[in-house]
C-alpha cells in the first residue's frame, strides 16, 4: 500500500508532463502513416483570430472546440498560412448556408 501512492503520483506527474509536451505545437494527435504523411488532429483557429496576423488556436476556455481532422504533410502548422485559408473557407461556406436564402 505505501509503494502504490507514490508510484501513482509519478504516473500522474509523467503523464501530465508528456500532455504538455504534445499540446505545445498544438497537435492533439499525430500519426506518421509513411515518410512525409501523417494523421493529424488540431483545434481549429479561433474564428476571430483568423484575420489577425497572430491566429490562435481555440482551447479549452472557449467551451466547444472544433478539432480538424488533418491527412497529409507531417510538417502541417495548425495556424500556417495553409490552415487560415481552408478555415476562411469553411467560415464562408458555413455564413452561407446559414443566413443566404439560397436564391
Amino acid at each position: 500500500m505505501n509503494k502504490i501512492i507514490p508510484t501513482l503520483s509519478v504516473m500522474v506527474l509523467v503523464g501530465s508532463l508528456a500532455t504538455s509536451a504534445f499540446a505545445a505545437d498544438g497537435v492533439l494527435l499525430r500519426e506518421q502513416a509513411d515518410q512525409n504523411y501523417c494523421h493529424m488532429k488540431f483545434p481549429a483557429i479561433r474564428p476571430t483570430t483568423l484575420d489577425t496576423d497572430d491566429p490562435q488556436l481555440e482551447g479549452s476556455d472557449t467551451g466547444d472546440v472544433d478539432v480538424i481532422d488533418f491527412y497529409g504533410a507531417c510538417d502541417e502548422s495548425p495556424t500556417g498560412m495553409d490552415q487560415v485559408m481552408s478555415q476562411k473557407r469553411d467560415e464562408q461556406f458555413r455564413f452561407g448556408r446559414d443566413y443566404e436564402d439560397g436564391e
